[in-house]
């Protein structure tokens, strides 16, 4: 039953998206567009309530992101709305095919290059720092409260002023990332090695384990969570820091940079096509990490179904 609604869902605004290219758009297609949002609308809701299980548990999402593409579709084209306002989902998937390589070159100069290097690097320092600081109290004392003053630090005031020292290249856009996720992972490493109880630490003592093999029996695994949790807060930040920083100079490639410059020129179409790569590079980041954490974490109690 579900098959079949989502096969009549898909032929609908198949059918839909056809009659608005065609020039129709009367009363019959606005008609229509409300009748096979209804059907969309059910069908999301069967797929949702369905049992969460391997792929199944994509169901739901795909069909909502599928359903809001057609409507996208349907309405942009249907009610003409100019490109510089919003450009159809068929106008961008066209600019994305005909700029591909493009696309790349950006996405190698900002991802590839500034965004995990300056990910590696901080999210690997702030981890450091934090065993350090577990080791030394006045030093952690010291660093949380500083910790927290420059993750508040906007990212639009320290772009400029690292790309005076870095230069305008991707080393300043990774100098930016590292400022970024840096004080996240020490902050939540700091307290998920804390977060080891009093009697876990106690039988470590009565066992006469050394403080090495305390930290690598008992804390870390008990840090954890909130590593990960770091780590996935700091994977789509560090996109953002990247992307920003390219705002403030940049050499002629670079997904901020062609943001702005395309903006400028009205070419709203390639803007949304580097906003697509910027979305599903970021979603591909968050989920790899997030891959890990299962694995890493399979013992902990978030990790059960």
């Amino acid at each position: 039953m579900t098959a079949l609604l989502a096969l009549a869902v898909a032929a609908a605004f198949a059918a839909l998206i056809a009659a608005v290219h065609g020039g129709a758009a009367g009363a019959a297609v606005w008609a229509g567009v409300v009748l096979a949002t209804g059907l969309a609308a059910w069908l999301v809701q069967r797929l949702g309530d369905a049992p969460e299980r391997g792929l199944a548990a994509l169901g739901a999402p795909l069909a909502f992101g599928a359903t809001v593409l057609a409507l996208w579709e349907v309405l942009v084209v249907g009610l003409a709305v100019p490109m510089v306002l919003l450009p159809a989902p068929s106008a961008i998937a066209a600019r994305f095919w005909l700029a591909a390589p493009m696309l790349w070159g950006d996405f190698t100069q900002t991802f590839l290059k500034a965004v995990l290097s300056g990910y590696a690097i901080g999210c690997g320092a702030g981890f450091g720092l934090a065993l350090v600081a577990d080791r030394v109290p006045f030093l952690r004392r010291g660093l949380l409260p500083l910790g927290h003053l420059v993750a508040a630090l906007p990212v639009v005031g320290i772009a400029p002023i690292l790309a005076m020292w870095f230069g305008f290249d991707w080393q300043s856009k990774a100098a930016v990332v590292v400022a970024m996720t840096f004080f996240p992972m020490l902050v939540n490493t700091v307290a998920g090695l804390a977060a080891a109880g009093a009697l876990e630490r106690d039988l470590m003592r009565s066992y006469a384990a050394s403080p090495g093999q305390t930290l690598w029996l008992l804390k870390l695994p008990a840090a954890l969570p909130f590593i990960f949790t770091a780590l996935k807060v700091n994977a789509p930040l560090a996109l953002i820091g990247a992307i920003v920083a390219e705002f403030f100079g940049s050499p002629t490639q670079g997904m901020g940079f062609r943001i702005t410059t395309e903006a400028a020129k009205l070419a709203l179409d390639l803007v949304w096509a580097e906003i697509v790569v910027a979305a599903v590079a970021g979603s591909a980041f968050y989920g790899l990490v997030a891959l890990a954490e299962r694995a890493a974490t399979f013992w902990h109690p978030s990790a059960r179904p």
